[in-house]
């Protein structure tokens, strides 16, 4: 039998440089590296729609809109890689952001209770977040959690449209949904 390791959560800083060595991307969980599976055609294609379709609206609006590949940090020990998310007010973070207005998560089989829990909690301590969808990959249904006066609102809809608050916009799901 082997001996025993200890283990310990990474710090931000250890985090980062493991993931400038790693052949694959892992996000952070309370300290805790969890490498990330692959993608399918399907989710791919609704984030590529997703970026086709809010694109314009981020570039009319000064925001930038970053896919899959940005870091965002949520808190001091867990950083995600979100399908997609929009930044409109200044978040200089060269690795990784802060400050996002709007999230957004393709959900597939393997993401979904992730995606619904975990990152929901943490999503919506985010004080800048005004929204946070979901976008089915499998099936046109989107759900929405959107900042209001008094707390968060839920909505979700399987055609028509999803209010974007910090793009002033909506997301059209026949949009998201495009070829598929």
């Amino acid at each position: 039998m082997g001996a025993a390791k200890a283990v310990r959560p990474l710090s931000l800083e250890e985090y980062l440089a493991l993931e400038r060595e790693a052949p694959v991307k892992h996000e952070l969980l309370e300290g805790f590296p969890h490498a990330m599976a692959g993608a399918s055609d399907r989710h791919n294609r609704v984030v590529v729609n997703l970026v086709l379709a809010l694109g314009p609206l981020a570039r009319e609006k000064g925001c930038r809109l970053y896919a899959s590949d940005m870091r965002l940090k949520v808190d001091a020990a867990t950083v995600y890689y979100p399908d997609l998310m929009v930044i409109c007010e200044e978040d200089a973070g060269e690795h990784y952001k802060e400050k996002p207005c709007l999230v957004i998560e393709v959900l597939s089989e393997s993401t979904e209770a992730t995606d619904r829990r975990e990152k929901l909690r943490k999503y919506l301590g985010l004080p800048t977040l005004q929204a946070y969808l979901l976008v089915d990959s499998r099936t046109p249904r989107a759900f929405g959690y959107y900042r209001e006066e008094g707390g968060w609102v839920y909505r979700e809809a399987e055609e028509g449209r999803l209010p974007l608050p910090c793009l002033q916009g909506y997301l059209d799901l026949a949009e998201a949904y495009y070829g598929l």
